[in-house]
């Protein structure tokens, strides 16, 4: 019997002009799939002229510089729905979906769409809908007492997973997809009964009481800051009247 984190998956990752979901654009993606664990992967990328400006500290972190962009991103409206549709494409074949940290990518996918083609991420996964794994979430449920920072790169530290270029999408993907497979290896006694559809359900929950627990933390701390419990996409803020 071949377990879910040894079977299909497929991993999503983008960069963007900031950490803003609802303001903030995408300047590159990345879909990589993989079949089986010890198997090849297939990479779709995606680069993007977001049509504003990216901010320096943007390109310090990916090192997409405007110019750049400018010439050789393509318009974002065609891009988007490209991206939507490889993810429904996905969760139509079966295969979970690997997004580190998914409420900020999959929410940022969603808000472009609505931007660009005034459209919803829903509407594209509308006969299939997500399921996602999401390497962050399981983490931090299966060691949560662990101290330290839980970034990719520091996960993937921990989980002995090569991360070979971080901050390009393909390569934050694919080490992604690496990491949930790790992770599925390490806490197998507790995870391979459950199919990606539970855990799905599953991570929805705990990562509700995740950002509960962080926002509590803050409170006490006197941090004004508000952490959103929504898993895997954010809904949209509501405009006032």
């Amino acid at each position: 019997m071949i377990h879910w984190y040894e079977g299909p998956l497929a991993a999503f990752d983008t960069e963007t002009t900031g950490v803003d979901v609802e303001e903030d654009r995408i300047v590159s993606a990345a879909l990589v799939i993989q079949d089986r664990a010890d198997g090849p992967v297939r990479v779709t990328r995606w680069l993007v002229n977001p049509g504003v400006p990216v901010p320096p500290g943007a390109t310090e972190i990916h090192g997409l510089t405007d110019d750049h962009l400018q010439r050789n991103g393509r318009w974002p409206a065609p891009a988007v729905e490209e991206m939507a549709r490889a993810l429904a494409e996905q969760c139509a074949a079966g295969r979970p979906l690997v997004v580190m940290n998914a409420p900020f990518d999959l929410t940022l996918l969603d808000r472009e769409l609505k931007r660009h083609r005034a459209s919803s991420l829903e509407a594209y996964l509308e006969r299939s809908p997500l399921c996602v794994l999401d390497p962050r979430v399981l983490d931090k449920h299966l060691d949560r007492y662990r101290k330290g920072r839980r970034t990719l790169t520091d996960l993937c530290e921990l989980y002995g997973v090569l991360l070979d270029g971080a901050h390009d999408a393909a390569a934050d993907a694919a080490a992604s997809l690496q990491l949930v497979r790790a992770v599925g290896r390490r806490f197998s006694t507790r995870l391979e009964r459950l199919t990606p559809a539970e855990l799905h359900t599953l991570q929805a929950v705990w990562h509700a009481a995740q950002a509960r627990g962080l926002q509590a933390w803050f409170a006490r701390s006197g941090t004004p800051e508000t952490v959103d419990p929504a898993w895997p996409l954010r809904p949209e803020l509501r405009t006032a009247a």
